[in-house]
Formats: C-alpha cells, structure tokens, sequence
C-alpha cells in the first residue's frame, strides 16, 4: 500500500501570496529560517534545510498548484523520490486568508513519521508566525 500523507492549513494571507511565497526564495528562507533553492519554473531545482530536502518543480499553475519531486536525506538510496502536491485555495470564510492542501504520496516507510510531523513543525508553524511578524512590521 502506497503512503500518502494529506494535510490541510488555513494561514492568514491570501493564497495567492502563499503560493508565491513557496516559490519566492526569499520568502521561503524568511519563513523555514534556512537558505532554500526554488524556481517558478518546470525543471528548477529544490533544495532546503542544508540540503536535507531535494527535488526538482515537475509542474507550476499558477497561482493554485505546485507539484515536485521531493526527498530527505533520510531516504534510501533506491527509494524513489516522493511527489509533493501542493494546491493553494481562497478561503471562502475569509477573503484574507488561504488554504494549503497538501498530497505526499510515496514517502518511504521509515520516514513516513518524522515527514509527517515536519510539515506542521518546519513549515505550517514558522509560516504562520512569519505572516504575522509581517502584519505586524
């Protein structure tokens, strides 16, 4: 059976801006606090965390759907990569704010936990905060 894992996170800006966010190199750094290697571009490289994470952008529609290749060091050498799908979606409850639905399929059995759980503690969390440090500044 095949892993998948499926989050969904509300954060207080438009998905638009989320979407541009992520691949935004910038932005991204500014809100995982790592430099990161990232292009709006089918093709580009993916790289974070000091290279813990890898990949490359597979395809770009903007501004709603990010899909790449995606790897930790923690996989296997003949683990194939994973695809990370990301669709960014307008929160009808509040025009302020978007949601991220997150599809992570393929993640290799003894990483599926600690992938899991670094969604929400390198990227949901420090999103958030970063967002608002933004509000505020």
């Amino acid at each position: 059976m095949r892993n998948v894992i499926q989050q969904s996170i509300v954060l207080p800006a438009p998905s638009e801006t989320l979407f541009e966010n992520y691949l935004d190199p910038a932005a991204h750094a500014a809100i995982t606090g790592w430099p990161v290697t990232i292009g709006p571009e089918p093709g580009a490289e993916f790289r974070a965390f000091d290279v813990q994470l890898s990949g490359r952008i597979l395809a770009v529609v903007r501004p709603s759907l990010i899909v790449q290749s995606w790897r930790s060091t923690k996989f296997l050498a003949d683990n194939l990569d994973s695809t990370l799908i990301l669709a960014f979606v307008p929160e009808s409850a509040n025009a302020a704010s978007g949601r991220i639905d997150l599809v992570h399929p393929d993640v290799p059995d003894h990483d599926f936990e600690d992938v899991t759980e670094g969604w929400p503690k390198y990227y949901w969390t420090p999103w958030r905060e970063y967002l608002e440090r933004r509000k505020k500044g």
